[in-house]
């Protein structure tokens, strides 16, 4: 089992940046595809960002060309740069993953029920 640790959240204008790190502790010596989700007030959560087990990564359009997901294996961390904030990037951040098992990944696809472990999540808050 692993656990994961969101951080980096907060509030900024649009235009502004922003980090997050999620933190995995546990049992990492196996290896995991990781992803950002998130979720805004009333609505359901939707995939941003993933790094497959290869490496590999994706976005959802929404944010390609301003988020930039990377995942450092040697401090078990995985990251997401924001860019050019926006409004509708305001919601709840979630950190997850999925044990790789040599199959097609449903994380890296960034559909929620690929993940099998989750954070906590980190809020981020997009203001004009």
């Amino acid at each position: 089992q692993v656990q994961l640790a969101e951080s980096g959240g907060g509030s900024v204008e649009t235009g502004g940046t922003l980090t997050l790190s999620c933190e995995a502790s546990g049992n990492t010596k196996k290896t995991y595809s990781m992803g950002w989700f998130r979720q805004a007030p009333g609505k359901a959560r939707e995939g941003v960002a993933a790094v497959d087990c290869d490496g590999a990564t994706n976005y959802v359009d929404a944010v390609k060309g301003r988020f930039t997901v990377s995942k450092d294996n040697a401090k078990n961390t995985l990251y997401l740069q924001m860019n050019s904030l926006q409004l509708d990037d305001t919601a709840m951040y979630y950190c997850a993953a999925e044990t790789c098992h040599g199959g097609p990944s449903l994380l890296f696809t960034l559909l929620v029920a690929g993940g099998d472990y989750w954070g906590q999540g980190t809020q981020v808050t997009v203001s004009s």
